[in-house]
C-alpha cells in the first residue's frame, strides 16, 4: 500500500514539474516573449499575476482590439489594447482595459509584439522561480520525488527468499557454536 501511495504522489510531483517546465519552455522554443503582469490596468481581461506570451509581429498589422506589448523605458513593457492605429504616421494608441485615459502615442519602434495568449497566476511562478528560494523550491521537489522512489523499498518486508537465507545463515552460525 505505501508503495502505491508513494508512486502516485511522486508521480503526480513529475507531472507537475514537467506540465511546469513545457509551460514556460515550450512557448520560448516557439518564438514567444514570456511577461508576467505586475498591475491592473488590463483587468478583468488579464489579471495581475498572469503570465502572457507575446510574439513578434509588424506593427502595421496591427488593429483596434489588438492586446500589444511595448516598450516605456529600459527594461519596463506595458500590456494595453490597441484603441487607434494610424500606420501612415508609424504609431497607436493603446489604453488599459482598467484605465480611463488613453496612453499616447507608441511609436512602432517601441513594440515588442502582440500577445496571443495568457495563463493566469502562472506569472508569480515565472517571477519567483527564478529565485534563490524558487530554485531551493525545485530542487527541494525533486529530492521529494527520489525520496517517494525508495522510500517504499526501504520500508518494505523482506521477501521469502530473504528470510529462508537469513535462516539458513542462522542455522549454520548455531551449528558451529555448538561444534567448538
Amino acid at each position: 500500500m505505501l508503495q502505491k501511495i508513494c508512486g502516485f504522489l511522486s508521480t503526480l510531483l513529475m507531472v507537475a514539474l514537467l506540465a511546469l517546465a513545457a509551460v514556460l519552455i515550450v512557448p520560448v522554443i516557439l518564438g514567444y516573449t514570456e511577461l508576467a503582469v505586475l498591475t491592473g490596468s488590463m483587468q478583468p481581461t488579464i489579471p495581475v499575476g498572469s503570465l502572457i506570451y507575446v510574439k513578434e509581429v509588424d506593427p502595421a498589422t496591427l488593429e483596434p482590439g489588438d492586446v500589444i506589448t511595448y516598450r516605456l523605458e529600459g527594461d519596463t513593457m506595458v500590456t494595453h489594447r490597441v484603441i487607434e492605429t494610424n500606420p501612415t504616421e508609424g504609431y497607436l494608441i493603446t489604453q488599459g482595459d482598467a484605465n480611463e485615459d488613453p496612453d499616447g502615442e507608441i511609436t512602432f519602434d517601441r513594440i515588442v509584439g502582440k500577445m496571443d495568449f495568457h495563463l493566469p497566476y502562472l506569472g508569480y511562478i515565472s517571477m519567483n522561480i527564478r529565485t534563490k528560494n524558487g530554485i531551493f523550491a525545485i530542487c527541494g521537489t525533486l529530492i521529494v520525488i527520489i525520496l517517494l522512489t525508495f522510500v517504499p523499498e526501504i520500508f518494505a518486508p523482506d521477501s521469502p527468499e530473504d528470510e529462508q537465507e537469513q535462516e539458513k545463515k542462522q542455522k549454520k552460525i548455531f551449528r558451529k557454536k555448538q561444534e567448538n
